[in-house]
């Protein structure tokens, strides 16, 4: 059984909505980096370690964004095969770990802005 298409396609419209994810997050960890050299320009004598920070915090936004993708096209090929099998495997996995990068990229951001305050 090759599934039908309203399987198919929840199955892309999921997928898409994790690449929407993690592009967000890549776009968030660019902005993070960048605001700390805007920091820089703006406050001249600003500790170096809000700069640095700031890089640090983005560089690892952007890698969680990448994980994401990762994990987004983990899944989307996993359910097609499954779907055209005609198989049901429910997966938390990529779940969980989507929401533990989400938190602990919520820490992060929290963190960071108490630093720079």
């Amino acid at each position: 059984m090759a599934g039908n298409v309203t399987d198919h396609m929840a199955n892309e419209r999921t997928y898409l909505a994790w690449v929407r994810t993690g592009i967000t997050v890549i776009a968030l960890g660019f902005v993070v980096a960048k605001f700390g050299i805007l920091i820089k320009e703006l406050v001249p004598n600003a500790p170096s370690t809000s700069y640095h920070l700031s890089s640090e915090i983005g560089i690892v936004l952007v890698l969680a964004g990448a994980f994401m993708q990762i994990l987004a096209l983990r899944s989307f090929v996993r359910n097609k095969n499954n779907i055209e099998r005609g198989v049901f495997q429910p997966s938390a996995v990529p779940e969980m770990l989507a929401g533990i990068l989400t938190l602990i990229i919520a820490i992060l951001v929290v963190a960071y802005m108490v630093i720079t305050l």
